[in-house]
C-alpha cells in the first residue's frame, strides 16, 4: 500500500483522512447544537451513510441532544453491522428519490457521496432532494481542484483523460481497488466516482453557504452547510 494510501485510511485513526474527517465533525456538532437549542430534538438523515462514521460522536452527546439517526444506503453492506436501534434506523433507498416528505429531518447529512450518485442529471436530483428533505442540512465532497485523488490514492489521476484513468484501472492496484484487467469491471468502476468542480457543487447548492478545508494551503474538500 502506498503512503498516499495509508493517508487515506480511516480504519487508522492517526491518518491524514481521519484527522481531517473529526475536524470537520466540529460544524456537525454546532448544527446539531444549534437544532437541539431551538426543537429540543434533533432527526438526521444520513444520505449514504455508515454506523461508523458516527463513532466520531459520543453517544452521550448524541443522547443528550436528542437525536436519532436515519441511515439511507442502497445497499445494507455499507450500512454497518447492527448499530444501537436506539439511536439509528436503517433504510434502504435512493438518494435521488428519497422516501420521505419535505422538511421531514432538522439536519439532512452526507459525507463524501455526491460524487458516486451517478450522472450530472442524478448529482441534480440528489442535491435537490437533500436540500427539501431537511431544514438544514451539511454535504461534503473531495475537491476535484486538489491534486490527490482520494479514492484511488494517487496524484493527478482524476486530472487525466477518461481513457488514462480506465486503462490505469485495468493495469494497476490503485487506493482501495485491486488491479481490474476486465475492461467492463474498470469502466464500472471508473464511473463510481464522478468529481465535480466548486462551480458545478455552488451551483447544486445556492442556498448554502460553501465552506472549505484545506491542507497545505491546497482545497481539499468542499462542505455545503444551511443552517
Amino acid at each position: 500500500m502506498s503512503i498516499v494510501s495509508r493517508l487515506a485510511r480511516y480504519d487508522d485513526p492517526n491518518s491524514l483522512a481521519s484527522r481531517m474527517r473529526r475536524k470537520r465533525s466540529v460544524r456537525i456538532r454546532q448544527l446539531i447544537e444549534a437544532t437541539y437549542a431551538e426543537e429540543h430534538e434533533c432527526r438526521i438523515l444520513d444520505i449514504g451513510g455508515e454506523a461508523r462514521y458516527w463513532q466520531l460522536f459520543d453517544d452521550d452527546f448524541l443522547r443528550q441532544h436528542g437525536v436519532a439517526i436515519t441511515l439511507l444506503n442502497h445497499t445494507d453492506e455499507y450500512v454497518g453491522n447492527a448499530p444501537d436501534p436506539s439511536l439509528f434506523t436503517i433504510v434502504l433507498g435512493d438518494g435521488c428519490r428519497l422516501p420521505f416528505p419535505d422538511k421531514a429531518f432538522a439536519i439532512a447529512h452526507s459525507n463524501s457521496v455526491i460524487e458516486h450518485v451517478g450522472d450530472w442529471k442524478r448529482k441534480i436530483a440528489f442535491a435537490a432532494e437533500t436540500r427539501r428533505v431537511a431544514r438544514r442540512y451539511y454535504v461534503q465532497m473531495p475537491a476535484f481542484s486538489f491534486p490527490i485523488e482520494p479514492h484511488y490514492g494517487m496524484p493527478f489521476f482524476h486530472w487525466l483523460p477518461e481513457p488514462a484513468r480506465i486503462w490505469m484501472l485495468q493495469h494497476f492496484a490503485l487506493g482501495h481497488y485491486p488491479r481490474l484487467p476486465d475492461l467492463l469491471d474498470a469502466v464500472r468502476c471508473h464511473e463510481d466516482v464522478r468529481l465535480i468542480s466548486r462551480q458545478q457543487f455552488t451551483f447544486l447548492f445556492p442556498d448554502a453557504a460553501i465552506e472549505q478545508e484545506r491542507v497545505m494551503g491546497l482545497t481539499k474538500s468542499l462542505m455545503a452547510v444551511r443552517g
